[in-house]
């Protein structure tokens, strides 16, 4: 079973950006769709975006598009969240997610990161 960690959280000014990366263990990294989460405090973990395994099949969340990229390196065993104009709203635990199945992230039946803080001050 893949093993996650994600990196690259921080604290950002409003407008600003952060590349999230999340490395995975194991050879078979390749065989998974790939997604991010994110979780605010007092609020439910919600979809933010992801990649299908060879990354044909890529999803946005509506509250991020044309904001955020999610791209994946099989080789390097990585899936980073590229954000941009980042909003205070933003600001959240992300999760990197892992799910042995095409196209998209079971969310009951994935494999979770620990998280990383994004923090987006105004």
């Amino acid at each position: 079973q893949v093993q996650l960690v994600e990196s690259g959280g921080g604290l950002v000014q409003a407008g600003g950006s952060l590349r999230l990366s999340c490395a995975a263990s194991g050879r078979t990294f390749s065989s998974y769709t790939m997604g991010w989460f994110r979780q605010a405090p007092g609020k439910e973990r919600e979809f933010v975006a992801s990649i299908s395994r060879s990354g044909g099949n890529i999803y946005y969340a509506d509250s991020v598009k044309g904001r955020f990229t999610i791209s994946r390196d099989n080789a390097k065993n990585t899936v980073y969240l590229q954000m941009n104009s980042l909003k205070p709203e933003d600001t959240a635990v992300y999760y990197c997610a892992a799910d042995n199945y095409p196209v998209v992230v079971r969310v009951g039946v994935a494999t979770w990161g620990q998280g990383t803080q994004v923090t987006v001050s105004s």
